[in-house]
């Protein structure tokens, strides 16, 4: 009898990370004053209970408080932590990273730096995207200094804690789906990478309504630095449902037998919750012609089968 799952699979997960690496899943998030990981064995196990708080911000610091949807990576052999912190004002937010061991992302991880474009805007949401071992990160900033619009942003990486590019804006809210709260917002942005083929998944308009979702860029080739070679799709690729409401803020992770790619997301079952309904939610990605197919979210309760080998 074939194994399923049904959402939710975590009754509280905000902006979910899941990476998969040498045989397990590892949840990171924002929990206890600090950033945590949980080794998962399966990606339904998706939980925070048992997690170990792997880093705690220090007082006084302009990275001390509002830590928001940290990213765990592993790069060039070791173990980094990307998350958004300020000092308790949201106009401060800034990137930071975090460097762990080489082996194990459940162990302590230590303050590396700031990530910063010159300008020194504001910044939150920061992923890493490796393409042809060179490194990009991948953020939603202000354009400015004012909370007008969220846009994401990309620059190239010297090294998993330094930039070395002036930012370049990717996209910014402009289509009809990306239009629901103020400010306008475009942030969340994740890697998916198969087959030599590159996209980065986004979530558009406000986190708070029932219409955030999901938008796609995809890459065309050519110095991922230049706005033209990325293509914006016009409709959104993620949306809600009569039953599901304000799917977004996504990872990407893979089964556990490599041949399928999976997302993982937050979700409300109820109309009008907000922030304090999203509940973690995973879902398979289909491929179609070289291009991602995410379907509409399932619905709360709906048997799906599992990951494949797990």
């Amino acid at each position: 009898m074939e194994k399923t799952y049904t959402n939710p699979v975590a009754q509280r997960a905000d902006d979910p990370w899941v990476i998969r690496q040498n045989g397990s899943y590892y949840y990171c998030y924002s929990g206890n004053g600090g950033v945590c990981v949980k080794k998962l064995d399966r990606l339904t196990d998706l939980s925070r209970e048992g997690g170990v708080t792997v880093w705690t911000p220090p007082a006084g610091k302009e990275y001390s408080k509002e830590l928001w949807a940290p990213e765990l990576h592993y790069l060039n052999g070791r173990w980094y932590i990307y998350v958004a912190a300020d000092d308790g004002n949201n106009e401060n937010h800034r990137m930071y990273c975090l460097e762990g061991d080489q082996s194990d992302p459940t162990k302590p991880f230590v303050m590396k730096g700031k990530l910063s474009d010159n300008g020194d805007h504001w910044a939150i949401d920061g992923t890493v995207m490796n393409l042809s071992g060179k490194l990009y990160f991948i953020w939603s900033g202000w354009e400015g200094y004012e909370n007008v619009a969220q846009n994401i942003y990309i620059a190239s990486m010297k090294n998993p804690w330094t930039l070395d590019s002036d930012r370049v804006m990717l996209s910014k809210p402009q289509y009809y789906f990306e239009m629901n709260g103020t400010p306008l917002i475009n942030e969340g942005p994740a890697v998916l990478q198969r087959d030599g083929k590159t996209f980065v998944a986004y979530s558009a308009s406000g986190s708070w309504t029932d219409d955030y979702c999901l938008g796609l860029l995809t890459y065309l080739g050519g110095d991922p630095l230049k706005q033209e070679n990325w293509d914006k799709a016009t409709d959104p690729v993620f949306l809600r449902t009569d039953r599901v409401f304000g799917p977004g803020h996504c990872s990407f992770t893979v089964s556990p037998d490599g041949t399928e790619d999976w997302m993982v997301y937050h979700a409300n079952a109820e109309s009008g919750s907000g922030w304090s309904g999203r509940k973690g939610c995973i879902q398979k990605v289909e491929w179609k012609d070289g291009k991602p197919q995410f379907g509409r979210p399932l619905a709360f309760g709906t048997p799906a089968p599992v990951p494949s080998g797990e």
